[in-house]
């Protein structure tokens, strides 16, 4: 159940390459499929149009990955999940940092046992491609 969302801000415009973005940051949870199954896989963006950054002076803008997974990872984990996701992220807006003022930021949460609730059919698709 690795859930990915990522905030962004319009002003981004064409720099933002969002589907390639999502794309890209998926490829890195599939390479680790042993410990994040390709089936709850979730990536989504939200473009965000009302924001403030740091003084509201200039035409700063902002992208910021949320990763959520289910419990029991390993810290160590998490934190290699996080290193290798954000790299992406970095080399994904490389250009755009060299030219522009812009924050990025990446934070791996975990979900709670105790109320979280799923109902999902598509890991089966994925067990029969594996078996």
């Amino acid at each position: 159940m690795p859930h990915l969302t990522v905030e962004y801000t319009d002003n981004l415009g064409d720099d933002a390459r969002m589907m390639e973005l999502l794309r890209t940051l998926s490829v890195v949870l599939r390479e680790r499929g042993d410990i994040y199954p390709v089936g709850g896989l979730r990536a989504r963006a939200v473009r965000l149009s009302e924001y403030v950054i740091a003084d509201g002076q200039e035409d700063d803008a902002f992208v910021h990955v949320t990763l959520r997974v289910a419990a029991g990872r390993s810290p160590e984990v998490r934190r290699e999940t996080g290193a290798a996701l954000f790299e992406a992220l970095k080399a994904h807006y490389a250009d755009a940092f060299a030219r522009r003022y812009l924050a990025l930021s990446l934070d791996v949460q975990e979900f709670g046992e105790g109320g979280t609730f799923k109902h999902n059919n598509i890991h089966a698709r994925f067990k029969k491609v594996t078996s």
